[in-house]
């Protein structure tokens, strides 16, 4: 079946959040690569473990919930099983769920960066099982951030396409959550695209933390990825 996941996400917004307008539009956006810098590398100097209070415990709880707009809407997640990666590129992912409504997901278990924080709170039971594959909360992460960043905001799988559907995605979380998600999207992203790895020669994943960033970080994050008018 066709589907309209802006409309979806529309519809969360009014319910969830109405006080921040109905339309969900993808945002203006300016990639700083000074600023993409500064973020890889407070990742590298960051602790493997901090405290993080509840921005994670909200994080995942609105994942949750997102997860459930998208069943009710009659999207399908299929988890991925096959060689490699599911979608050759952003443009595939976008067209392919848009004809079908079927998402496949790329497993956390089948990677998830180069190293990993014990007892990583994205890498807990979610709860969901599709297909007799238990999912980790990374797991749903990973749906909703496909289908409501990339797909219902038509956003490549690039720095400036990556801050558009973060950055428009942040609209449907509360603002106790976004400490958590500029961690696991914004810095993870900085770190692929512009961490000081790349004239190393190290992998191009990052790893695994869990830790907060200040919050100027998110603050200049956001002046980067004004709502769409």
């Amino acid at each position: 079946m066709a589907v309209d996941l802006r409309a979806v996400a529309s519809d969360y917004l009014a319910t969830r959040f109405p006080d921040r307008g109905p339309d969900y539009l993808r945002p203006a956006v300016r990639v700083d690569t000074d600023f993409c810098r500064r973020v890889a590398r407070h990742h590298d100097r960051a602790p493997l473990r901090a405290d993080v209070g509840d921005a994670y415990e909200a994080l995942c709880r609105e994942d949750l919930a997102q997860y459930a707009a998208i069943q009710a809407a009659g999207i399908v997640v299929r988890p991925w099983r096959g060689e490699g990666q599911p979608y050759a590129d952003s443009r595939a992912l976008i067209d392919q769920v848009t004809r079908t409504g079927v998402l496949w997901l790329y497993l956390t278990r089948c990677g998830h960066g180069t190293a990993t924080a014990a007892d990583h709170p994205m890498l807990e039971p979610s709860g969901v099982e599709v297909d007799g594959e238990p999912l980790c909360h990374n797991d749903i992460l990973r749906v909703v951030h496909d289908l409501f960043g990339h797909v219902a905001l038509r956003a490549g799988f690039g720095p400036r396409g990556e801050f558009a559907a973060t950055g428009g995605h942040l609209r449907l979380y509360p603002a106790e959550a976004w400490p958590a998600l500029f961690t696991e999207q914004v810095g993870q992203i900085c770190w692929y695209f512009h961490g000081d790895h790349l004239a190393t020669g190290r992998p191009r994943y990052p790893e695994q933390k869990v830790f907060l960033y200040p919050q100027a970080f998110l603050d200049e994050f956001l002046s980067q990825v004004q709502p769409a008018r």
